[in-house]
């Protein structure tokens, strides 16, 4: 089994530390918050494997860091085509690039993310795809919401997932 090495960041943001996973490609692994970091891990094992991945401290500011710190200075957008590299499976990852073409400043349903992928059937498997996405605000998870348009579970925390949102409308039209 490979060894994957992953360089680590962490973020100050106005909502805590940030954690910033990247390969020597400067592509994203994982983006989640430091209170978080053990599901940060358990997440990397069930993609690449127990044992299989090496964490290190980053040398210097990565390209993907310096796009997160721009995106919560106010510039949405900034994180739009940052390169991601993920596991999982075919479906999680069509749910991923799907949860990529929504605009900052906009939500969605679950149901209507299933449709977007056409498998309008398949909401509960899109919540569940939703909720094992590793690379959070960059793959934005956070911009899907419940059917009667309430704030359903983010696994960064609700306050987050608000203070996110109201970032982006507040930023999106400029």
């Amino acid at each position: 089994m490979p060894i994957h090495s992953f360089s680590l960041e962490r973020v100050s943001t106005p909502l805590g530390q940030m954690l910033v996973l990247t390969d020597a490609q400067q592509q994203l692994r994982a983006v989640d918050w430091q209170d978080y970091e053990s599901r940060m891990h358990t997440l990397l094992r069930r993609q690449y494997g127990k044992d299989a991945v090496q964490v290190r401290d980053a040398g210097q500011p990565s390209v993907p860091r310096r796009a997160l710190e721009a995106y919560f200075d106010g510039e949405v957008t900034a994180i739009n085509d940052l390169p991601v590299a993920l596991g999982g499976t075919d479906f999680q990852r069509q749910v991923w690039q799907a949860l990529r073409g929504i605009a900052g400043g906009q939500t969605v349903s679950y149901g209507s993310l299933a449709g977007r992928i056409e498998r309008p059937t398949a909401v509960r498997a899109v919540g569940l795809a939703n909720g094992a996405n590793p690379v959070g605000i960059v793959i934005p998870c956070h911009r899907v919401i419940g059917a009667n348009a309430s704030l359903t579970g983010y696994g960064g925390g609700l306050h987050r997932k608000r203070w996110l949102l109201e970032h982006e409308a507040r930023h999106a039209a400029h």
